[in-house]
């Protein structure tokens, strides 16, 4: 995808933008008796206003950018379903993207998401990122000056899901990755397993969003890069999905959702998914839903931080 840079940025973005959920706000389904579902303060603090049921006003900030990481691959696969028979809890992903300024829906923009496998190990690059019995280490010469609370050895600048810069691939694979275009209505739903974890960070999911361009037979073409972010999981879903196989065959030593050098603590706007599954059966499948405020006049190819 070809990244041109935009015009400089025109307005104060740090308000707050209000929303109404029922036409705006992504919201997972089956929430109900004997489901679990996870949500943001900011969520659950707008839901109690005294408004409608499904009319509840939710605020959204501009979606925090964070660094693309090493293992971005401009692949172009246009596709739904990134699983490849990858074993794993079922995830369902929902995704809105909307203009943080006006609120209104992005169509026809390009999402991309990429994500490791359960045990940690991204394709395209897996001569990398596994490691010995569970997988998903770091490279070598990581530094042991980690922040306290979290393991010692985490990835170096350009390591696993951080900063820094680009790495080629090493293989040819490339489970787990996909990009689809938004609908009328800024929607995009993808087909993949929860992921597992390696150490230095917590359980996440890259993301981009494209807009200017136009879809060719060789994929998405032209425009920019709007946003690049990660989503995040609560950790409560975490140590469920831990419970269950392939994750619990794991040996990496994992990093909470607080320890995380990369998710800012912000909720919603940090990129921390809403998720909702049955109770006692995560196995059978999770759902998780987050909207995205980014601004399309901007460009953020994450590279840069």
């Amino acid at each position: 995808m070809t990244e041109n840079q935009g015009p400089a940025h025109k307005r104060d973005m740090t308000r707050r933008r209000v929303i109404l959920a029922g036409g705006a706000a992504v919201v997972a389904a089956g929430v109900g008796a004997g489901v679990v579902a996870t949500a943001s303060a900011d969520e659950e603090g707008s839901a109690a206003s005294g408004t409608k049921a499904g009319q509840a006003e939710v605020c959204y900030r501009l979606t925090s950018e964070t660094t693309e990481g090493p293992y971005y691959i401009d692949a172009d696969k246009i596709r739904k379903d990134i699983t490849e028979d990858k074993e794993g809890i079922p995830l369902t992903l929902r995704l809105k993207v909307i203009d943080s300024d006006t609120c209104k829906p992005l169509k026809k923009a390009a999402v991309d998401i990429w994500h490791c496998d359960a045990l940690g190990i991204y394709s395209g690059y897996e001569s990398m990122s596994q490691g010995g019995p569970g997988g998903g280490t770091p490279p070598s010469g990581a530094p042991t000056d980690a922040p306290t609370g979290t393991p010692t050895g985490t990835p170096p600048s350009g390591g696993p899901g951080g900063g820094g810069g680009h790495s080629e691939p090493t293989d040819d694979e490339r489970y787990l990755r996909g990009t689809q275009l938004t609908d009328q209505h800024g929607f995009v739903e993808f087909t993949t397993i929860f992921p597992g974890w390696y150490q230095g960070r917590a359980v996440h999911i890259h993301t981009k969003v494209h807009v200017g361009g136009k879809m060719t037979d060789a994929g998405y073409e032209g425009g920019h890069t709007c946003h690049t972010g990660q989503f995040f999981f609560a950790e409560s879903a975490v140590l469920d999905s831990a419970k269950e196989e392939p994750y619990a065959t794991s040996t990496t030593t994992r990093t909470t959702l607080t320890e995380d050098t990369i998710y800012d603590q912000s909720g919603v706007t940090g990129g921390l998914l809403k998720l909702s599954y049955r109770k006692g059966g995560k196995a059978r499948g999770v759902t998780g839903s987050i909207t995205m405020g980014v601004d399309p006049d901007e460009t953020h190819d994450g590279t840069g931080l």
